[in-house]
């Protein structure tokens, strides 16, 4: 049966200019690309008190600097969607790795907390570029119906990192300094960058900076500053309903996601009576083969729904239909698993292996959500092409929650007790759930309201200009 897909960007040209090998090979470089700033905010953890006593400060200082550099992949993610859509995304991504490996050198040799707070801040506004501009570039060279497998393998490396980063982190701070592992942080970025190199070409189709050409620098100015304005990524999410809704799910999934990794050696160490950094860090890889196993499952499901929806239809692709593919596991699977973990370590009870297993499950069933929220963001907006503002909007949601998940998790432990904890995060992604529940019935009304309103304010503008260029000539 044809398929009338209202919202596809281009033609279907753009999807065939890459072989299925080549394809392959860019995903392979964007999983790889991927890894690199979520393992970045994750490996410290098991080596916090180690940093600390190296600057003569707390742990909580430290654990300030991870919940910093969240919020930095955040504030950054505005910027790199336009900048793609500008100058490209090989360009972009080419930049933003090799400033990754230089400091992550420059966090290796900080002599001084300062010194430490600059370069990992600096590397967290490079590493935004990975996930907003690889996301985009995914959605360039495939097909709606088949994106989202695609982005399964790609976003497996943004969860897999942070579960097993602090394994790793363990395994060094146990044997060598906890300066090793940036060292390795800088020589993944360094082979980030020669993989981009060589092997990513440019996707990007509509590249705007020829938009440019045979303008003064004023007009230049002005066009950059409202293709690259991270005012307008902020704003789409408040001024669209669906994208707002979406992205707080998203960032529930990250709240979640940090709020359960960064406190393990502080919740788990003394309720199992653990002593090195090496058992604590045996903790993370539950939810890192949660999030594996999920990678070959994610995906395929998300676009198993969309055909199923199109089939239902007619032939009708609608972008909100493939948000039916998470409800189950946000709004009840992951809640239940964070509930599960918070109270029986709460409560001692149950062992290693409750929690053990509720982690697992939890990165499993966040594979089955995270999928079909980047590629709905990648869906929604085509007809426009502001796909990578979407997608940086989604982004900045998710960091600055996972930012703040991160930074309040250990005082709100302390004072509550991390079994109230996990019943806040758990009530948070219920209520997500119910949000991205009310975009897969409203959605398409809503985004139909927004348009007639901008279309409204454009013809304005028009008859505006108009009366004005009138009034001159007269």
């Amino acid at each position: 049966m044809p398929v009338n897909d209202d919202f596809q960007e281009v033609d279907a040209e753009q999807y065939l200019r890459f072989s299925p090998a080549r394809k392959v090979i860019i995903v392979g470089v964007l999983s790889f690309c991927s890894f690199l700033a979520p393992i970045s905010s994750t490996s410290i953890l098991a080596a916090i008190p180690e940093v600390a006593k190296t600057y003569n400060t707390t742990g909580s200082v430290i654990n300030a600097s991870n919940a910093l550099y969240m919020a930095f992949m955040g504030i950054a993610a505005p910027f790199w969607g336009p900048f793609s859509q500008v100058w490209g995304r090989r360009p972009v991504f080419l930049v933003s790795a090799f400033l990754f490996f230089a400091f992550s050198i420059g966090t290796a040799l900080a002599p001084n907390l300062p010194a430490y707070y600059i370069f990992r801040v600096l590397t967290a506004f490079q590493g935004t570029s990975f996930l907003v501009v690889g996301s985009s570039a995914l959605g360039d060279v495939y097909e709606p119906r088949a994106r989202a497998t695609a982005l399964g393998w790609f976003l497996s490396g943004t969860l897999i990192g942070p579960a097993f980063g602090p394994f790793i982190g363990g395994v060094i701070v146990t044997f060598r300094s906890w300066r090793v592992i940036f060292w390795l942080q800088a020589a993944l970025g360094g082979s980030s960058t020669l993989l981009v190199f060589f092997f990513f070409p440019e996707t990007y189709p509509h590249l705007t900076k020829g938009d440019m050409a045979d303008k003064t620098i004023w007009q230049n100015s002005k066009y950059l500053w409202h293709r690259i304005s991270p005012l307008q990524v902020a704003t789409m999410l408040f001024k669209y309903p669906n994208l707002f809704c979406t992205g707080l799910a998203a960032g529930a999934l990250v709240w979640n996601q940090y709020s359960l990794l960064t406190p393990i050696r502080y919740v788990l160490n003394p309720r199992f009576h653990l002593t090195s950094p090496i058992q604590t860090g045996l903790f993370y890889i539950a939810p890192g083969c949660g999030y594996l196993i999920g990678t070959f499952m994610g995906g395929r499901w998300a676009d198993h729904t969309v055909k199923k929806w199109i089939r239902k239809r007619g032939g009708v692709r609608v972008p909100e239909d493939r948000l039916k593919s998470c409800l189950i596991f946000l709004g009840v699977v992951i809640p239940g698993c964070i509930l599960v973990y918070g109270w029986t370590v709460d409560k001692a009870v149950g062992g290693i292996p409750v929690p053990v297993l509720a982690m697992f499950f939890q990165g499993v069933a966040q594979l089955f959500c995270f999928p079909s929220l980047n590629t709905y963001s990648l869906d929604v907006m085509q007809s426009s092409g502001r796909s990578a503002e979407v997608v940086a909007g989604s982004y900045l949601s998710r960091y600055v929650f996972g930012a703040l998940g991160s930074g309040l998790v250990l005082p709100a432990v302390e004072a509550m007790g991390v079994g109230w904890f996990s019943t806040i995060s758990a009530l948070f992604l219920v209520v997500s759930g119910g949000c991205v529940w009310l975009t897969t019935i409203f959605g398409d009304q809503w985004r139909d309201k927004v348009e007639k309103k901008n279309h409204r304010k454009a013809e304005k503008r028009t008859e505006q200009i108009q009366q004005e260029t009138a009034k001159v000539e007269t």
